[in-house]
């Protein structure tokens, strides 16, 4: 079955960078885009960025554009969010899902991992 495992957050100062892993299995990665999101405290689960199967294609939301990265290790089956000069309202649990990127859209599988907190502090 579908396994996603996120790993690397944190608490970190505003300004400072954190690096976020997924680890994933059950599925053909390398064929696969994949997305990270992130749900803050009492709000809705949002997109941050996406990759394709190959890694040659990204798109990001405008929040996070030119501060975050999506990398992909398909030898490894994971995926990467670089996150730099980090603000205080990234602050969020962030979550890695396997889907496909259409039109603008994610339309995204129904697993997910437990997501891992990222906390910026200002």
């Amino acid at each position: 079955q579908v396994q996603l495992v996120e790993s690397g957050g944190g608490v970190v100062q505003a300004g400072g960078s954190l690096r976020l892993s997924c680890a994933a299995s059950g599925f053909r990665f390398g064929q696969t885009t994949m997305g990270w999101f992130r749900q803050p405290l009492g709000k809705e689960r949002e997109f941050v960025a996406t990759i394709s199967g190959t890694g040659g294609s990204t798109a990001y939301a405008d929040s996070v554009k030119n501060r975050f990265t999506i990398s992909r290790d398909n030898t490894k089956n994971t995926v990467l969010l670089q996150m730099d000069n980090l603000k205080p309202e990234d602050t969020a649990v962030y979550f890695c899902n396997a889907g496909a990127w259409k039109s603008g859209k994610w339309l995204g599988g129904s697993d997910w991992g437990r997501g891992t907190q990222v906390t910026v502090s200002s």
